[in-house]
């Protein structure tokens, strides 16, 4: 099954200096039908201004994965971590039993980025944060894992059965990943336009994948997706 959710029938809330869309249920975005997809909790198609962001805030219990489609954003945590973590490039906290951050963009352009949260295994644990660079060309034709929590995957460590993962497509080219089909797929395309079996999904749609054990996506413009492959 796939579910293409376009980018127009998206949650959205326009604060001037945060233009964000909703994929699922999130702040005063409820949509009944779109409360999460397995483990995938959250996922936030964010547009910050320059010189703003988020303040410190607090988070528990929640695998939150951020990746940086243009710009750069900076973080600072109560643990003492801080980083700039630029376009292509992942950062991931796990809040554990509690953890305050706040993320700004401090660049002179606007940052945009999806915003990835996935719920925990258990609760509790270490709060924790870390970023690693993942070059675009590094992804080109194939599926590369950003964030994982399965056994033996060379990516950011996240507590949850599950894969962030990132590609980048050329036009008529096609890359293929092996699921189960118990699991849940959910796929967006950051740039370009793909195609998955008879369904196209165009830049920032959303597609809501299940009972397949392996999707092939051909990329029908010049692409970078991003998959999440959840419980």
């Amino acid at each position: 099954m796939i579910e293409l959710r376009p980018f127009s029938t998206l949650g959205a809330a326009d604060h001037g200096w945060l233009d964000a869309h909703h994929h699922f249920s999130f702040a005063s975005y409820h949509d009944p039908e779109r409360t999460n997809w397995g483990r995938l909790r959250v996922w936030n198609d964010d547009a910050i201004a320059p010189k703003t962001g988020f303040p410190a805030h607090p988070h528990s219990d929640m695998e939150i994965v951020t990746y940086v489609r243009e710009g750069a954003i900076t973080h600072r945590d109560s643990l003492g971590n801080q980083g700039r973590t630029e376009a292509g490039d992942v950062q991931v906290m796990s809040a554990g039993t509690g953890i305050q951050h706040s993320e700004y963009n401090l660049e002179d352009e606007t940052t945009r980025l999806f915003q990835i949260w996935i719920l925990p295994d258990r609760r509790g644990g270490e709060p924790s944060w870390g970023a690693r660079p993942f070059p675009r060309g590094d992804r080109a034709g194939r599926f590369v894992t950003l964030a994982s929590g399965i056994p033996g995957d060379d990516a950011l460590p996240i507590r949850s059965d599950a894969r962030v993962l990132g590609a980048t497509i050329k036009a008529g080219d096609s890359a293929s990943y092996e699921l189960t089909p118990d699991r849940h797929a959910y796929l967006v395309p950051a740039a370009g336009q793909v195609k998955i079996g008879d369904v196209e999904v165009n830049a920032r749609d959303g597609a809501a994948i299940t009972g397949l054990d392996r999707i092939t996506v051909t990329a029908l413009e010049d692409s970078e997706i991003v998959l999440v492959d959840a419980a």
